[in-house]
């Protein structure tokens, strides 16, 4: 795949480090044209903030950044705070971003290009329920749902677990599975969870551009865990090179009746299904494409 994908990044950038990873690798991606960046959840102006750094990091200042929504539809909030926004004093960031812009933002960018951009959410759906529940066009607009979220239990157990961005808002969620997407793609815990660096071997590669304010946020990371799980990355790499999982196809709802369970989601195969999830992955093929385009020859699309 060589042509140049119009993309925009919905993300809770600045809880798990995993957003950064992914956004740095956006920037870097030569094939990504990365319409704009807008930010969900708990303190969704200091997301945009550090979305905003690690861009200028990369050299980008002009991308659009636009904070969102920053609670849920109607379950209490499981982030309400941003402790990455710690890094933000040691590197340069714009600090005046207004309130709830990131659905108009997002609207106004699908209609002008109906059939042309690819969303891609890796944070809690609330910004993504909010779009589609207020337009119901854009679905049909899109080319491509992409998202981090879900755990299907293809391979493993992680079916009985609620996946955080599904149950972070699990209405939003619901809202956002049952619309009508030509092609909606999940890439969920059940491969996940095979793309896992220690910290020590993240020190070592996080090195330079985008990539040195990554390895600053992941510091404050790694006084909470050990090691860093590549969830939001696979997703990303997954779009330019689709070839690091293999897919089924299905019907994937959410649980919203039991509270205990709420934004679980359930898988059932359907070869006519509306959904495709990623069901395997090649852990090595993954980290060699991810790697790859902070290399200096990445620096030019493929021909």
């Amino acid at each position: 795949m060589n042509e140049r994908v119009p993309l925009l990044f919905d993300t809770d950038i600045g809880s798990d480090i995993d957003d950064a990873v992914a956004l740095a690798y956006l920037l870097n991606e030569p094939r990504c044209d990365l319409l704009g960046i807008t930010t969900v959840t708990g303190e969704p102006q200091a997301r945009a903030r550090l979305a905003d750094a690690v861009c200028r990091a990369a050299g980008r200042p002009d991308v659009p950044i636009h904070a969102g929504a920053a609670v849920p539809f109607l379950v209490p909030q499981q982030q309400p705070e941003c402790p990455q926004q710690a890094v933000l004093p040691r590197w340069p960031h714009r600090g005046d971003f207004a309130r709830n812009t990131a659905v108009p933002f997002l609207r106004e960018v699908i209609h002008s290009r109906p059939g042309e951009v690819t969303l891609l959410a890796v944070g809690p759906f609330t910004n993504v329920g909010l779009l589609f529940a207020l337009d119901p066009e854009i679905p049909g607009l899109l080319k491509r749902l992409v998202v981090m979220g879900g755990a299907f239990g293809t391979a493993t157990s992680d079916a009985r677990r609620c996946e955080w961005n599904a149950k972070g808002d699990p209405h939003a969620s619901a809202v956002m599975y049952r619309a009508a997407v030509a092609d909606h793609l999940s890439f969920g815990l059940d491969v996940t969870l095979r793309c896992r660096l220690s910290a020590e071997e993240c020190r070592t590669r996080f090195q330079g551009g985008a990539l040195s304010i990554v390895a600053e946020m992941a510091e404050v990371w790694f006084t909470r865990a050990e090691t860093i799980t590549f969830h939001d990355p696979l997703a990303a790499v997954g779009i330019f090179d689709p070839d690091v999982c293999c897919y089924e196809q299905g019907r994937v709802d959410v649980e919203l009746v039991s509270p205990r369970a709420a934004g679980m989601t359930h898988w059932e195969r359907d070869p006519g299904g509306p959904h495709r999830i990623a069901v395997d992955v090649d852990a090595e093929r993954f980290f060699e494409r991810y790697f790859a385009v902070f290399e200096p020859e990445a620096a030019t699309v493929p021909g």
